[in-house]
């Protein structure tokens, strides 16, 4: 028999691979209505630039992609890119961006996140993961990044 191993004062929660699947239909339904938020620039003291997309639904930012203003695509999750010397046109990031949005596509298959206990659904663009989308342990709620719209709304949700 396996040995389980509980953290003190809390139990750990029965999870169920239909709920996992609901979770991941449930990201599928919504993908169409994700949109490209306002680009998020940062400049460093060293000149250098770095670029991400919020993921928005309904006024709630979801999470945020990597931009690359090199090739001017999205990098992949785990890969900010960092670029010096570049000149970046606000504009034309969001427009690539609402355009790079429309083909993200949901990869059927979840983590589990226990201390926040919700799934979380890969979004991919092209072949790289760019973005997770958490989702409610039942699979039927969207469960936002509310630091990142705190971020771009200037105030907490």
């Amino acid at each position: 028999m396996p040995i389980r191993i509980r953290a003190p004062g809390r139990e750990t929660r029965r999870i169920r691979p239909e709920d996992a699947v609901k979770a991941i239909n449930l990201v599928k339904e919504s993908i169409k209505l994700f949109t490209a938020g306002p680009p998020i620039i940062h400049r460093g003291p060293a000149g250098e630039t770095h670029i991400d997309i919020p993921l928005i639904y309904n006024g709630y930012a979801f999470d945020r992609i990597h931009y690359d203003p090199y090739t001017n695509t999205f990098s992949p999750k785990g890969r900010p890119v960092h670029a010096v010397n570049v000149q970046v046109d606000r504009g034309k990031v969001w427009e690539v961006s609402k355009r790079y949005i429309r083909e993200l596509y949901v990869i059927e298959a979840v983590e589990y996140r226990e201390p926040e206990d919700v799934w979380v659904v890969p979004l991919a663009w092209r072949c790289y993961i760019v973005a997770h989308i958490k989702v409610s342990y039942n699979g039927e709620e969207l469960v936002p990044d509310y630091p990142l719209t705190e971020e771009i709304t200037g105030r907490f949700m």
